[in-house]
């Protein structure tokens, strides 16, 4: 470590264990008066500054982590799900040290990472009990020890090294590029991610479903836990595979798993991944996972649910799957969906947890991380106000922070409906007052193009809207924003909550969650029919251009189905082009029908217009009315 670098070190604490905090830091001033520490705990944050924001550049910045150990520790929603994962992260990445001290005695040996750690006191002793009164021995021996490694001259952070019990897997074998990337923050679902790695580990349940409506946190709680496992080594698991089938629209489609099934057959090791019946794919699939513990991951896949057969895959493939790995498997299979899975909601080895809403204390947790301002009984009370939603309550605590004080009680201002409120009615009402505060803007702007797709987006699509001229009431201001100025302006917007997190597999991609799409998708066409038709002409010879003269995969026809969703901008400037464009590439060297494909990787091909749309539909509306299949 260089001498000129002051390190820092990091208190993770909870606030009923306050006391002996304030015990410890005068051993570590001892060094920080001396010049080789500097002490952070959150005392340090001045009135008025995001607490979270700070808690995290502390974090980033960290050279050691010292953790006061209590039940309360473990009971924080934010020191387990957030400052937890993050430390044990940098401790992975960086090897950055972390010092537990037990404080008072818990249930600690039951965490996985806390028990190849060495504990101060030794011995399983705890500071309330077997050194009550003579605190300073333990803490002097913590302090010294950060000490004795920031002024070792020889003393580097030691390089980045798994310590799991369990086998490092070779990276061929893990796969989850294909997930999506969700929000970090995740309140009140600890039960939930012991439930996931319970399931894992006593091997009893062969499928587990995490049933919920939008915005719930579905994704954001599986990549919580895959985070946390894979600092576990997968916890034994031989293979780990995940896929998402939700193009991040809101609505039922017609659509296809074969591009999923052909990757996974491939990955899997069949060597002929084409070939056979759908019903013949699914059943080699299945026993191609079965052969070694596989984690399997599928997201999102209810796109896949039939909406007469309430709950039934209607794939073919894909059903076979799910119906022989709920019968027989070595691994888990983790599924996220709106409506349970009723092939196999019989099965015993199957179980479904519910995640219809967060708690109301999660909810304050979310909006004291964001700012907000009030009682813990005033962030509680809104929280169920605004139906306990997660994505709700983030945008309801960006809408609260655009306002001076950041104090709660402004959301009493947002008229929601007095009777039968639905949980749609209220994020609209939020979304509204949001989107209000935001004219004007560049991130508001942006926000509104996202109503144009029904799927993550990407950056050159995203060109073709900014560069001038700009469509009025579209993009006045995005068009004048060089490109630094366009990556702050999406950051902005992620940080509203109006845009996912940068995805760390594609970061060429623009996403959004589906209820915000839904939301200016129907304000678009609604309040602005003419900047609605004027970009979707331009994404449709933006991908008229992209795609492929003679295409020979699915993958190669993705820009002719997605193209089909913005032919609807005017009928007569769009039916000629449009088979002229898709008549010759349908005759590609594997044959592949255009009528067919289309119809199989269109986003959502109930919403997209037919070769001669009607007037007056918008491709990425769910509900499909006014709008009829591909023929």
């Amino acid at each position: 470590m260089s001498k000129k670098e002051k390190p820092i070190v990091f208190i993770s604490y909870s606030h009923k264990d306050e006391k002996w905090k304030d015990l410890l830091i005068p051993h570590l001033k001892t060094y920080q008066n001396l010049g080789h520490l500097d002490v952070w705990d959150d005392r340090r944050i001045q009135h008025g500054q995001d607490w979270h924001d700070e808690i995290k550049e502390a974090m980033e910045k960290a050279s050691f982590a010292i953790c006061l150990i209590s039940a309360d520790f473990f009971a924080s929603e934010f020191i387990f799900n957030e400052e937890i994962p993050y430390l044990l992260e940098k401790r992975k990445n960086e090897g950055m040290p972390i010092l537990p001290v037990l404080i008072r005695q818990c249930g600690w040996d039951a965490i996985p990472w806390l028990k190849r750690i060495q504990m101060f006191p030794r011995d399983s002793k705890c500071v309330a009990k077997d050194y009550l009164g003579n605190e300073d021995e333990v803490f002097n021996d913590v302090a010294k020890n950060i000490h004795n490694l920031a002024t070792d001259p020889a003393f580097t952070l030691p390089s980045p090294s798994i310590t799991s019990e369990y086998p490092a897997i070779e990276e061929s074998k893990i796969d989850l590029t294909r997930l999506p990337q969700s929000g970090s923050e995740l309140f009140g679902r600890s039960k939930e991610l012991q439930f996931l790695t319970q399931s894992w580990d006593e091997g009893d349940l062969n499928i587990t479903t995490l049933v919920a409506y939008g915005g719930v946190g579905k994704t954001t709680l599986v990549n919580r836990w895959l985070e946390q496992m894979a600092l576990e080594n997968f916890r034994g698991a031989s293979r780990v595979f995940g896929w998402s089938f939700y193009s991040q629209g809101t609505g039922e489609r017609v659509t296809s798993a074969d591009q999923f099934i052909s990757a996974s057959l491939k990955w899997f090791g069949d060597r002929e991944p084409e070939k056979g019946s759908a019903w013949d794919k699914g059943l080699r699939l299945a026993k191609l996972v079965r052969e070694q513990r596989t984690l399997l991951i599928l997201d999102g896949l209810e796109p896949l649910q039939s909406e007469h057969e309430k709950g039934k895959i209607k794939d073919p493939a894909l059903s076979v799957l799910v119906r022989e790995l709920a019968k027989k498997n070595s691994g888990l299979c983790v599924i996220t969906i709106r409506e349970e899975v009723t092939e196999i909601k019989k099965v015993e080895a199957v179980k479904e947890k519910s995640l219809e809403e967060i708690s109301a204390q999660a909810g304050r947790a979310l909006l004291r991380v964001s700012g907000v301002r009030g009682t813990d009984q005033e962030l509680e009370h809104i929280s169920e106000r605004f139906g306990n939603h997660a994505l709700t309550i983030q945008l309801l605590a960006s809408w609260l922070y655009g306002i001076k004080g950041h104090e709660a009680s402004h959301a009493l201002e947002i008229n929601l409906p007095k009777k039968g409120k639905s949980q749609k009615e209220i994020f609209a009402a939020v979304a509204e007052a949001l989107d209000k505060q935001l004219a004007n803007t560049p991130e508001g702007e942006l926000a509104q193009l996202m109503g144009l797709f029904d799927r993550p987006v990407e950056d050159t699509a995203v060109q073709t809207f900014i560069q001038k001229p700009a469509i009025p009431g579209l993009t006045d201001l995005l068009s004048e924003l060089p490109p630094v100025e366009m990556e702050k302006t999406k950051a902005r917007a992620r940080q509203k909550k109006l845009l996912l997190p940068e995805s760390v597999h594609t970061p060429q991609i623009t996403d959004a969650h589906p209820l915000i799409r839904e939301y200016y998708g129907e304000r678009l066409e609604q309040e602005k029919k003419g900047a609605w038709e004027e970009a979707h002409l331009r994404l449709y010879a933006h991908y008229k251009a992209t795609a492929r003269e003679l295409p020979e995969t699915m993958e190669e026809m993705a820009p002719l189905s997605t193209l089909l969703l913005h032919t609807d901008a005017r009928q007569a400037n769009t039916r000629r082009p449009l088979s002229k464009c898709t008549g010759k590439r349908s005759k590609g060297k594997r044959n592949i029908s255009t009528q067919k494909n289309l119809a199989l990787t269109a986003p959502d091909s109930r919403s997209s217009p037919p070769f001669s749309p009607p007037p007056g539909t918008r491709p990425n509306r769910g509900s499909g009315k006014g709008t009829r299949p591909l023929s």
